[in-house]
């Protein structure tokens, strides 16, 4: 034992083992629902126990062999033990059932990544894969959980067990899929670590604009992705989104939390050695075979994050870019995005001219981000009446709290004569 623990770091080690224990418990006894509920007890008792005692030699063994017990214990309470282990050990190999040997391939055999597949198996929502994720990857209590998302822990619990019980419900093995599988897989995992940045940057409910913990968590689990896949465009793609993204966080708001539009934010509050590190790592990806969209949605934010101002972005070559990016993702918000690119670099009318199929998109049609965008462009075009009622109605339709203030606060400022820039 060393000395006791305490503190954050005592915080960051039981998230970082905690996808770890769960990952072996689960390949060696092939019960997920049972495993997280046991691997949670195991980081209850180390909590409880390692502030007093220090920490152990071997804290993921100490950890694995508690949830072991635990689990043990559950197993034996269902009278079916025995019958579970048994089958476990003719299907599994001893040397799996504990974490993979370090000389083993990371991509091919890390518990975490299995876990990830795991959790966002199709058959789940995508409610359920991020709860799930958040969960057994992430490290994060079912209380943290639904305080991110602003939902009752009765709620988030309800939701959590669901999801595990889907998972037991599939049969999926705990093991790596192969070949088309795994890249569908992988493909809903990023979606999902996507879907948990974008409600921490942009929080659609609530009082506050962003999240941080939840932006900050899935910055984390796409780090550890990258380092068990450092081969994978899209995983650096992603990755480089995420963390370019991020660096324009300290200058999204004023001190009262109000929006600030990306032309109006300070750039020099914007963090440059985050805007570096994205930098380089999607000019590294993007050579790497056909660009997909994680790539490409990269790239823009690096032509973003590297103009010296909003006057001299280079809007040609981001329109160039939407232009791809549409090529391969029937998304109405690129389509949205390329119609801002394209006003931005031709004008407001060019702009207000593309705007017709979207309004007739039932995705986007009643999102307020397509009516701030049809406003701010009539904003541009001198239209002011017009882009005056355009805010008021992007404003009615916007969920967040920080979206609906600064709506109203553009429409106010055209009714008091002030058109914004």
């Amino acid at each position: 034992m060393t000395g006791p623990v305490t503190g954050a770091e005592f915080e960051d080690l039981l998230r970082r083992l905690a996808p770890r224990v769960l990952g072996a418990v689960v390949r060696r006894y092939g019960r997920f629902d049972a495993a997280d509920d046991a691997t949670q007890e195991a980081l209850l008792a180390a909590a409880t126990r390692w502030p007093k005692d220090g920490l152990p030699d071997n804290p993921l063994g100490w950890l694995i062999t508690v949830a072991s017990r635990r689990l043990t214990d559950l197993l034996r309470a269902e009278q079916a033990r025995r019958r579970r282990e048994d089958t476990v050990a003719r299907r599994t190999p001893p040397g799996q059932w504990h974490a993979p040997a370090a000389d083993r391939p990371a991509s091919e055999s890390d518990d975490t990544l299995i876990l990830l597949f795991m959790c966002c198996h199709p058959s789940l929502s995508a409610a359920s894969q991020i709860a799930l994720t958040l969960r057994a990857v992430g490290g994060l209590t079912t209380a943290e959980i639904a305080r991110a998302f602003l939902v009752p822990e009765a709620t988030m619990t309800r939701r959590i067990t669901r999801a595990k019980a889907g998972v037991k419900d599939s049969g999926v093995p705990f093991g790596m899929p192969s070949g088309a599988e795994r890249a569908e897989r992988l493909r809903v995992v990023l979606h999902v670590l996507y879907l948990i940045f974008n409600e921490g940057y942009a929080s659609t409910s609530g009082p506050h604009l962003q999240r941080v913990e939840l932006s900050a968590e899935a910055i984390r689990l796409t780090r550890l992705v990258h380092r068990l896949l450092p081969d994978d465009g899209e995983v650096t793609g992603l990755l480089a989104l995420m963390v370019l993204t991020d660096a324009r966080r300290p200058a999204r708001t004023g001190p009262d939390g109000s929006l600030i539009p990306m032309a109006e934010q300070d750039r020099g509050r914007w963090d440059a050695a985050a805007v570096a590190e994205g930098v380089a790592l999607i000019t590294g990806a993007l050579p790497g075979g056909t660009a997909g969209p994680y790539r490409l949605q990269a790239a823009i934010a690096a032509l973003h994050d590297e103009a010296p101002s909003a006057e001299e972005t280079d809007w040609p070559q981001i329109t160039a870019l939407y232009e791809l990016l549409m090529r391969i993702s029937d998304n109405p918000m690129v389509a949205l995005n390329h119609v801002v690119a394209v006003a931005m670099a031709r004008g407001p009318r060019a702009g207000l001219g593309l705007l017709g199929p979207l309004t007739a998109d039932g995705r986007i049609a009643g999102d307020h981000r397509l009516h701030a965008v049809r406003a701010h462009l009539l904003e541009m075009a001198g239209d002011h009446a017009a882009a005056r009622e355009g805010y008021r109605e992007a404003a009615r339709r916007a969920t967040g709290l920080a979206q609906q203030r600064y709506l109203h606060a553009r429409a106010a400022r055209l009714a008091d004569g002030r058109p914004g820039s």
